[in-house]
């Protein structure tokens, strides 16, 4: 229970304490060896089980807590911890949940700058304010080598009697690297205690000379590489002050990291760019009122300002919005930051920020373009690039306005990995998704792309992410930078965890995760490995999603998640429904193309094939889109070219044409799909799309280029990765932000069919990458019909269009086979500069396209 009530009366919330009390107790009862030691066997003198259980509930709910009668903060303190300081840490650890997470999100922090500094830095030091006991000291060696890892461990705590239970811990574990300072963590400073740490000390009663007492502030930063606060932030009245008297003990580049309760309604925070995310953080009206009514009796304030301060007053590096369970749902977080402004001799934050929005951007006015003097360059070319030298990029945009308000950066900026570019995540176009992705892994053949496109070293790609499959395949290939556009910021979320597994995990690992979509340990993994290589939203959503990966035989996986489940269902439910579950597996085992033809013709097309089904269940629009992402507007191009099919096939035969029927294009274009799939590509072998369908995962002989030992070679060296930036929005708005002629290859899957025919929609986004393309510049399509109408537009715009794939007669045009062509569009010709009214784009965007 939480510190120093001055009330001893009963009130009604009193069954609510007992309720936590018996938890408590449940939890000692079911640890009889529990003690104040974090990990050792001696008890640090701590009571036995039943007298700690006692002093518990005596000093949380019946003695009154007031102090000497002098009135101070320390003798509150002591009143309340005098008597049970042994048996705090025993009756504590069920109550105080998240403390060993954070240890381990911020330990994996430090341990991957050191990484990244090749093991140079050669001290570290460690501030725990309101340590206690010394618990999460002795916590942390489940994480580090404490003695070795820290030069320097200050616990710093105002009550004599935790300080006393910490020094003998201490003591016990031989750690000459840890001093117990019972100090006010106000007046703290590393000066008074580290002799090669710059700064003035604490003015002391013994020199109390004015330039001492009445000094300027103290200095924005100090020495500490880790400060910590666990469970008391919360119980400190003036908080203002000890929050501030941190930011002159942390580093320039050292890590804050704090766990605490807390209350908040979304209408306190909704509309901030700066917390990192909001995955979880608000809390019900009832729950709110109940537990501040109940910790308040105590003074332990669950006000939101402390949160909103440490918020304001820090940058977010990660957070995470938690829930004790066990006791009733208290809520609780998880809080990293750094710095507000990045320290940096060469780097102020506004440099910072230019060079972000250049990554973004493809800005040559930082990162100038080797193609000055291309061939081909004229006076056109030169008249675009300087029709829009200022373009900028959303991210820059809205850390300039955060800047001029003296607010954090967005939690994006204090990434370790610039890979994931700024975003509103309220905005309804993201929220419409329901914080899911459709695609658990990209429905396009990578063998096939690399062929057609061959990209180079001095490639600049734009690709829409879907899964990252093909993003991390043209990586691979060794571009120059990779721009990842999706709308879903969860699909990006996909991204983010696969691309921070390359860089933190050897092969065995990345291989369980997204090989066999399962990991027993992928919640450890994530903390400790993970966690400092993802942006703040990205790692809520996985810490919220770690059920994706349980290794739980009823569990399946990552590839029985997302909106595409839906569809592998239907083929497990068809399996089960025609007894083709063995014939299924065969499929798999299969040995010779031959064997999965006999397979397919005898025993499962006459099922997945069914007429019936594909009138029941898969032409129904909601099933279409839900399962398989198919828009109407793609819709009505497959039923427009079945109706043309069906028409040519009936005039040569002298008949008349057949009534239309979305069931029956639906029905023949699943034909014209499946049967060269399963004829002319061996699915156990070579054909990874169609095996993880029917198997639930990959297989070590059967699985993308991606997930190959050679390409986690590749990219999980050091900046292996750094040219890949990832944006969370729709395409027409990262092209539009691009500099002119900074693209190569733009590959935008089927996205074009889902435009509606007839509207501007087409010839606005052709135009736009036609201005952000290079001369010779490509667009990949796929399309679901052989020859989509926008094509035209493409030609109409600065472009010729080559058909190079195209499906029919039984051939696949790759081993996906999911759409009927694939087209490249090459630029051989600029627009004129635009205008507000030819692009599309309303005054007020200009205004905001332009510092």
């Amino acid at each position: 229970m939480p510190p120093y009530s001055e009330y001893s009366e009963y009130t009604p919330l009193l069954a609510a304490a007992a309720t936590a009390l018996g938890g408590i107790c449940l939890y000692s009862l079911a640890s009889p060896k529990s003690s104040s030691s974090a990990g050792g066997d001696a008890d640090d003198g701590a009571p036995g089980l039943v007298k700690s259980l006692f002093l518990f509930f005596y000093s949380c709910f019946i003695k009154p807590h007031n102090g000497d009668g002098r009135g101070t903060q320390q003798d509150a303190l002591e009143s309340f911890y005098g008597k049970q300081a042994g048996a705090y840490d025993s009756t504590r650890k069920l109550l105080l949940q998240g403390r060993e997470d954070m240890l381990a999100l911020v330990s994996a922090q430090l341990e991957a700058r050191a990484s990244a500094e090749n093991g140079s830095k050669k001290r570290r030091i460690w501030v725990d304010v309101g340590g206690g006991t010394g618990y999460n000291i002795e916590a942390m060696s489940r994480f580090v080598d404490v003695p070795n890892f820290f030069s320097s461990i200050y616990l710093v705590d105002f009550s004599p009697s935790l300080c006393d239970v910490a020094r003998r811990r201490f003591a016990r574990l031989g750690w000459k690297n840890v001093k117990v300072v019972c100090e006010d963590a106000r007046k703290f400073r590393l000066e008074d205690y580290e002799d090669d740490v710059s700064g003035e000390m604490t003015p002391s009663a013994s020199s109390p000379s004015a330039r001492g007492y009445f000094a300027p502030s103290r200095a924005q930063h100090g020495a500490a590489d880790l400060v910590t606060m666990s469970y008391s932030l919360s119980m400190i009245p003036d908080y203002h002050s000890v929050i501030d008297s941190i930011s002159s003990l942390l580093a320039p580049q050292g890590i804050f990291g704090a766990v605490d309760f807390y209350t908040q309604s979304s209408a306190d925070f909704a509309f901030r760019n700066f917390t990192g995310g909001f995955v979880d953080r608000h809390v019900s009206f009832f729950t709110r009122s109940f537990w501040r009514s109940w910790f308040d009796l105590d003074r332990v304030s669950l006000d939101p300002g402390r949160r909103d301060y440490l918020e304001y007053k820090f940058g977010t590096l990660l957070g995470v919005n938690g829930r004790n369970k066990a006791l009733g749902g208290i809520p609780y977080y998880i809080w990293l930051g750094v710095h507000k402004a990045p320290f940096s001799s060469s780097s102020l934050p506004h440099e910072i920020v230019e060079k972000i929005d250049a990554l973004a951007t493809e800005s040559p006015r930082l990162y100038p373009s080797s193609g000055s003097g291309k061939k081909g360059e004229d006076a056109l070319a030169r008249a675009v690039e300087k029709s829009a030298p200022e373009i900028r990029s959303k991210a820059f945009v809205t850390a300039v306005q955060n800047l001029s308000a003296n607010l954090p950066l967005p939690a994006f900026f204090y990434q370790n990995h610039h890979w994931r570019i700024h975003y509103d995540d309220q905005l309804k176009k993201h929220t419409q998704f329901n914080n899911e992705y459709i695609y658990a892994f990209t429905w396009e053949d990578a063998r096939v792309d690399e062929h057609i496109l061959k990209l180079g070293p001095e490639d600049v790609v734009l690709a829409i992410t879907s899964a990252g499959d093909n993003i991390l395949s043209y990586a691979r290939q060794g571009v120059a930078s990779i721009h990842a556009v999706d709308l879903n910021p969860t699909q990006n979320h996909l991204l983010e965890l696969k691309v921070a597994s390359y860089t933190a995990l050897p092969y065995e690992d990345f291989w369980m995760i997204f090989g066999e979509g399962k990991h027993p340990r992928f919640r450890e993994l994530l903390l400790t490995k993970l966690s400092p290589h993802l942006s703040s939203r990205a790692f809520q959503y996985w810490l919220s999603n770690v059920h994706v990966f349980s290794a739980k035989k009823s569990n399946r996986g990552l590839y029985d998640t997302g909106g595409s489940r839906h569809a592998i269902r239907v083929v497990r439910w068809i399996g089960r429904l025609f007894f083709c579950k063995s014939a299924i597996a065969a499929i798999l085992e299969s040995k010779t193309l031959n064997e999965q033809r006999e397979i397919w013709r005898s025993r499962i097309r006459p099922a997945l094939l069914s007429r019936l089904l594909c009138n029941l269940v898969v032409s129904q629009e909601s099933f279409l889109w839900a399962a398989l992402g198919v828009p109407k507007n793609q819709l009505a191009m497959i039923e427009s070219d079945h109706a043309a099919s069906e028409a040519s096939a009936a005039e040569k035969a002298g008949r008349r044409a057949a009534r239309k029927s979305r069931s029956r294009a639906v029905w023949r274009y699943m034909v014209d799909t499946l049967d060269p799939v399963a004829e002319d590509t061996h699915i156990a072998a070579d054909n990874p799309y169609y095996y993880v369908c029917l198997a639930g995962q990959f297989s070590r002989r059967c699985h993308p280029d991606y997930l190959s030992p050679r390409t986690h070679t590749v990219l999980s060296r050091p900046g292996a990765l750094e040219g890949l930036r990832i944006h969370t929005d729709e395409l027409d708005e990262v092209i539009a932000r691009m500099a002119p002629g900074t693209l190569t290859v733009a590959v935008v899957m089927d996205s074009m069919d889902w435009f509606e025919p007839g509207t501007r929609d087409a010839a606005r986004q052709i135009s736009r990458l036609n201005r952000a393309l290079a001369m010779r510049g490509r667009v990949m399509l796929r399309s679901s019909a052989l020859t989509p109408w926008y094509v035209k537009e493409f030609e109409a715009l600065g472009f010729t269009a080559k058909r190079v794939g195209v499906r029919g007669d039984g051939v696949c045009v790759d081993r996906v086979n999911m759409y009927a062509s694939c087209w490249v569009c090459t630029k051989v010709g600029n627009l004129p500069p635009p205008t507000p009214e030819m692009d599309g784009i309303a005054g007020a965007d200009i205004n905001e396209l332009v510092l």
